[in-house]
């Protein structure tokens, strides 16, 4: 069982690991040895509420399918064991970010001294501005 939150926790029996030659540099190895995972969680086997699963949709994007599956893919260690491991840290910190309620915004009015405050600074601003201008002399 891995523990999302005190909760929520999900049986690794779920979660589905395939393995595959990773790209990129390694010399032989990268030709011989499927170091790269691919994490494959499907979201309808979870038992997981309703808005935690609208924030996770919006939090990883393109990593769920129409099918409802999250995949992660992990291809940055040498062995195959550490990105596994990669992968499931990925995933337990997407579902614990996605787990995690917003803060409500309270809406708050200004105090009256702080718009007294802009006030003044506007007309000390207005006033600065006016003594700019250029005044039309009288020659005689």
């Amino acid at each position: 069982m891995i523990r999302i939150t005190p909760g929520l926790s999900i049986d690794e029996n779920v979660i589905d690991f395939s393995f595959k030659r990773a790209s990129g540099p390694g010399g032989q190895n990268v030709n011989k040895v499927e170091t790269a995972v691919e994490l494959r969680l499907n979201l309808n086997a979870v038992n997981m509420p309703y808005d935690m699963r609208e924030r996770l949709g919006s939090l990883a994007g393109r990593m769920i399918t129409r099918e409802g599956v999250l995949v992660i893919t992990a291809r940055e260690h040498r062995t195959q064991e550490m990105n596994r491991k990669a992968a499931l840290a990925r995933l337990t910190a997407l579902l614990r970010t996605a787990a995690r309620r917003p803060v409500k915004r309270i809406a708050t009015k200004p105090t009256k001294a702080s718009r007294v405050r802009r006030l003044d600074a506007k007309s000390h601003r207005s006033t600065t501005k006016k003594l700019r201008t250029a005044k039309p002399r009288m020659d005689d």
